[in-house]
């Protein structure tokens, strides 16, 4: 065990090594390249900006609107019938906007249901089940302005739906084992 731990501590440095060997054995001019992906990055950078800006603002007014707690009250009866905490279908809606919000949920929801009760399994699986579609297909298409995405957020939303499903059978499952 304590070697696969030496070893996973070593392999980015070994990576990095390789690279900068294998430039110099072909005589290329390291720093120069390095120099040119640092420019390519910082353009990807501030073209990714003003999107990642204005989701994250969007994210934060309808947290303090509390948008989330009248979609809450207006699946009541659904939330109720899988016998998930209001909190819970906060966390997936928030999740396909932003991760890091939806990290924060889960742990707002560990501290007040706990980290082993159905709310906290069923929070921890949507977040491994689905992907922050929004914030993913604004960042990517942006960065590389694509403008025309076909099916790519109805096959997200899609595939969002069934990690969601698949989380509250899971955590169904997990609860006729106890």
């Amino acid at each position: 065990m304590n070697f696969i731990l030496f070893l996973s501590n070593c392999m980015i440095p070994l990576v990095i090594i390789y690279v900068v060997g294998l430039g110099l054995l072909m005589r290329l001019n390291i720093f120069d390249i390095f120099l040119e992906g640092v420019k390519d990055g910082l353009k990807t950078v501030m073209g990714i900006l003003p999107t990642l800006i204005g989701l994250l603002t969007a994210v934060g007014v309808l947290r303090a609107a509390d948008i989330f707690e009248y979609i809450g009250r207006f699946f009541e009866p659904v939330i109720k019938g899988l016998s998930m905490a209001p909190e819970v279908l906060s966390l997936i809606f928030i999740k396909l906007f932003s991760s890091t919000a939806a990290t924060g949920m889960m742990l707002d929801i560990f501290t007040e249901y706990g980290v082993d009760s159905r709310n906290g399994w069923l929070s921890a699986l949507v977040l491994c089940c689905t992907e922050s579609c929004f914030y993913t297909m604004s960042v990517y298409f942006m960065s590389q302005k694509i403008t025309k995405t076909r099916w790519t957020l109805a096959g997200a939303m899609t595939f969002a739906a069934a990690g969601v499903a698949a989380s509250i059978f899971l955590t169904g499952m997990m609860d006729l084992t106890r």
